[in-house]
């Protein structure tokens, strides 16, 4: 049973998607003035925060994605900022090398960050304006192996469609996916290092960063309202 509460909660999130997605419609001219309004209530009684995608699985991800495969529940994202998608996050994207495909990482870094790497030969760098970095959460696997930013480097914001928010290996396997710290490297603060880059917040210190608190706070209500195991159960495909 969800509690009042929680639908106050869902319902604003709700409406503050459906005002964002159809501002945003505006603005590149795909609906008019008077179309507007009709936009947005239309996104906020008949629209969803959610939806399903399947995935082949892999290693890269694992435990969190099975390497089966397994049914994600994905949080959608009307807008690409630092309000609404956190470092820590695990994002859908559209994978850099195969343009038709999708893949699975965690969000390292956002634009601002300095990409530092421990070979004294590369050069650090600052992620430009919509850019993010993005890594596998085994970090056994080697770039090549893992896919990552490490190996193709920075990613547009524009890529990720949407934050994980529940992982369904198999019908008895399945939760929440857990948004949390990624290792980085802070000035005079060596957490891990990876095998090329790794990133710290220019002029934030290590304890500012909230991020997945405020991930899972944001879903929380989404999930409680949304999530549907036995739905996703009949779409998976491991």
């Amino acid at each position: 049973m969800v509690s009042l509460s929680t639908w106050f909660r869902y319902a604003a999130h709700k409406f503050e998607y459906s005002i964002s997605l159809s501002w945003k419609k505006y603005n590149v001219g795909q609906i008019n003035s008077t179309e507007l309004t009709d936009a947005i209530w239309k996104n906020f009684f008949q629209g969803k925060l959610t939806y399903t995608h399947w995935t082949k699985g892999g290693e890269a991800m694992a435990p969190i994605v099975s390497p089966t495969g397994g049914t994600l529940l994905v949080r959608k994202l009307a807008n690409l900022s630092p309000t609404q998608v956190f470092v820590g996050d695990v994002v859908l994207l559209k994978d850099p090398e195969k343009s038709d495909d999708l893949i699975i990482r965690r969000l390292a870094a956002l634009e601002g960050y300095e990409m530092v790497s421990n070979d004294e030969k590369d050069e650090p760098f600052v992620l430009e304006k919509d850019q993010c970095w993005v890594v596998a959460d085994n970090l056994a696997l080697k770039p090549k192996e893992a896919r990552d930013s490490r190996l193709f480097g920075p990613v547009p914001m524009t890529d990720i469609l949407g934050r994980v928010i529940y992982s369904l290996r198999t019908a008895v396997d399945h939760g929440p996916v857990e948004n949390r710290f990624v290792p980085v490297l802070y000035p005079s603060v060596h957490l891990i290092s990876f095998e090329t880059y790794t990133a710290h917040k220019l002029n934030v210190c290590s304890y500012c960063l909230c991020n997945s608190g405020m991930a899972l706070k944001q879903d929380g209500p989404v999930l409680a309202v949304e999530l549907d195991v036995e739905e996703m159960a009949k779409n998976n495909k491991a």
